[in-house]
């Protein structure tokens, strides 16, 4: 296994309240996908969940390198759980033509949150063998 990429990002759990409030809907579903909103839904610190999933797409497009330019989407990079509970990525678009243009076959990643903030880290790694 080799290591392509480590991207991280922290995000202030008040800015994630503030797009609720102010884009609601819009901010959503530009944002996240369906499986991640319901994931979000029944939880009791919601606004944490998401800004850890923010925090966790912008890291993964720092890996890729691209940022949300050249028709990559914030849906593009989707947070989703191993059946152990274990977070990880799957690309889809433009993002999953960039990461696999770079040898990324394969995602770490880790993210944690509190009252005020979310962060997450990122690394994109290509499986040799």
């Amino acid at each position: 296994m080799r290591i392509i990429g480590h991207g991280v990002d922290i995000v202030d759990t008040a800015r994630i309240e503030r797009m609720l409030r102010e884009h609601g809907d819009r901010f959503l579903l530009r944002c996240f996908t369906e499986a991640e909103l319901a994931y979000a839904a029944d939880k009791k610190q919601r606004v944490q969940h998401l800004a850890g999933r923010f925090a966790a797409k912008e890291a993964v497009m720092k890996v890729i390198g691209t940022g949300w330019s050249q028709g990559v989407a914030w849906t593009d990079a989707e947070v989703v759980r191993e059946p152990s509970g274990k977070p990880t990525v799957r690309m889809h678009g433009k993002g999953l033509e960039f990461a696999i243009a770079q040898g990324i076959d394969g995602w770490f990643l880790s993210i944690s949150h509190i009252d005020t903030h979310a962060i997450a880290s990122a690394i994109g790694v290509a499986n040799e063998g």
